[in-house]
């Protein structure tokens, strides 16, 4: 059970999705959870097979971490998993792994010690979006000593969202802090804090480590090499060399064709994390390189150094091109995600593109009109009592495209749509995902029920989640769930673009700045007019090309007449 939202700590399954036996990909929607703030759709970060529900539609209060499902990478792998349960699993397995090594019991001898230490709680890195799979812990706002309550703030943690503060849910003691301010990419589930229930028992953990323990295993492997093998590949970085004098798995997972056999997700993994697929062990079915391969390959210079040829000479030649000076700007989470994301989007959705242009005359004549006259609702008319009135809200051109096509959405409904691997689902409501440039990347914040608001509401929300936005703050709420999107760049001069589709979207609308345009008006009389061009980008599996015409037509209809957007 994921965490779906920074204070969910149980969630309830209200929809299974993916039936055992149906086939996933990352994005696809595995079940409805029911959340402390909403009901979320929980979506799939690896590939495989569903093989097994553990627990059925409508169970409440499920613990975050709890096991709900089973994945198999092969389909053929789903029946053997029918029966599965995670604790016959682990039970199963444990004489397993100890048959072979006489010298387990001292192995697990230092984990002793751990059960008599007094009580005491590791905190992992938590999930605080629905999407994060790792985070960056910005700054600690609580020291070693310290005393936490629930709701006070651990750390900032940035997310591939935004920067969220991390609540403690429980009372207690800070007794060591495991990770410092600054540290990256720290995956969900890593250890990075003890806490403890009194205060005395401080100095006890000052050299705790949670990982010492199991770190005691490659000692008793190393008299042993032979049974330690099978352990090399999920040990801790001081098994990768182990893992490299093996050339056998990566041999086993190149094809007759001398192809590297690799699954989908292995090696969309291996691009986001600096890893040569050939440096990975092949521990997947019929020799392929998987996932877990990928996370315990060498990275980084070592995987630069097994690849000496294909990565020295373009970096060499580069530097030489730019003369030796350069910055390199470390990604944010934002921006990883970002552009994981928009490159799936443009190498699984067929895109098309229709543009049309609008005359944003009458529609600029009513915003000064209604600019001036809320400014004047807000200074209070006569008596002076402008200084005690409420700031006036001033519509800008991007309110009125915001509304025009949420009008529109509810003209054409099949556009406000989203592909899904055995349905097309339409959306009822009209949450506006509008896109805002943020010093991390790239954010779309939402307008939810955008048909339903008047011009100022949407100014007011649009204000308050591009502070928020640029700020960092954004919650869950404000920005999952969308269901249309609408870029505007016209402010920086563009005058047309092309959007690449936001999934699970199905379109998104492209603006650009309004320019003056001379046009042929009636009686044959030309005339300067101030013309605005959309672009609509189109997913075609959802969207055929006449639905996304009559939707630009609609939409440029509201624009060019946009008292009608407001009746």
């Amino acid at each position: 059970m994921p965490s779906l939202s920074p204070t969910m700590t149980q969630g309830n399954i209200t929809k299974w999705c993916k039936q055992p036996g149906e086939q996933v990909a990352p994005g696809q929607i595995l079940a409805e959870v029911e959340t402390d703030k909403a009901t979320i759709e929980w979506e799939a970060q690896e590939e495989g097979f569903m093989a097994k529900h553990l627990v059925p539609e409508g169970t409440r209060d499920i613990a975050v971490g709890t096991a709900v499902a089973v994945l198999s990478e092969e389909a053929d792998g789903v029946a053997g998993l029918a029966s599965f349960t995670p604790g016959a699993s682990s039970s199963s397995s444990a004489p397993a792994a100890e048959a072979p090594k006489s010298a387990a019991p001292a192995a697990a001898a230092p984990a002793k010690p751990a059960a008599n230490l007094p009580p005491h709680q590791v905190l992992n890195m938590p999930s605080l979006s629905p999407t994060m799979s790792r985070g960056n812990i910005v700054e600690w706002k609580k020291k070693v000593g310290d005393s936490v309550a629930p709701g006070d703030v651990y750390c900032e943690v940035e997310t591939d969202k935004a920067t969220i503060s991390w609540e403690s849910q429980e009372e207690g003691f800070i007794a060591r802090i495991l990770l410092s301010d600054g540290s990256k990419d720290i995956e969900v589930g890593t250890p990075v804090l003890v806490l403890v229930e009194e205060k005395e028992t401080l100095p006890v953990f000052a050299d705790f480590t949670p990982g010492a323990a199991p770190a005691a295993a490659p000692a008793a492997a190393a008299s042993q090499p032979a049974p330690a093998a099978p352990a090399a590949a999920p040990a801790a970085p001081k098994a990768a060399p182990a893992a490299a004098a093996r050339p056998a798995a990566p041999a086993a997972a190149t094809s007759a064709g001398g192809r590297l056999r690799a699954s989908p997700y292995a090696r969309k993994l291996a691009a986001e994390l600096g890893v040569q697929l050939q440096s990975a062990a092949a521990t997947g079915p019929g020799g392929r390189v998987v996932a877990a391969d990928v996370k315990s390959a060498p990275r980084g210079a070592a995987a630069a150094a097994a690849q000496p040829s294909a990565a020295a000479g373009p970096s060499a030649a580069a530097a030489a091109a730019g003369g030796g000076d350069y910055t390199d700007i470390p990604h944010t989470q934002i921006r990883r995600v970002v552009a994981r994301r928009l490159l799936e989007s443009k190498q699984t959705v067929p895109h098309y593109y229709l543009t049309m242009d609008c005359n944003v005359e009458e529609l600029l004549a009513l915003r000064e009109r209604m600019n001036a006259q809320l400014a004047g609702a807000a200074g209070g008319g006569r008596g002076g009592a402008k200084d005690s009135a409420p700031a006036a809200v001033k519509l800008s051109v991007n309110d009125f495209i915001i509304k025009a096509a949420a009008r529109a959405l509810k003209t054409v409904p099949g556009v406000n749509s989203s592909w899904q691997p055995d349905f097309i689902r339409q959306f009822a409501n009209v949450d506006i995902s509008v896109a805002v440039q943020t010093p991390g990347g790239l954010q779309v914040p939402i307008v939810r029920d955008a048909d339903l608001k008047s011009l100022t509401a949407i100014a007011a929300d649009v204000r308050a989640l591009a502070g928020k936005a640029k700020a960092g703050k954004l919650a869950p709420e404000d920005y999952v769930g969308g269901t249309f999107t609408v870029s505007n760049l016209g402010m920086y001069g563009i005058k047309q673009f092309a959007a690449i589709v936001n999934p699970p979207q199905a379109a998104i609308l492209a603006v650009g700045a309004s320019t003056p345009t001379v046009v042929r008006g009636p009686g044959g009389v030309f005339r300067e007019v101030p013309v605005l061009a959309a672009t609509l980008s189109c997913d075609h599996r959802v969207i055929d090309g006449a639905m996304g015409a009559e939707w630009l037509a609609a939409f440029k209809n509201y624009m060019e007449a946009p008292l009608l957007a407001l009746a």
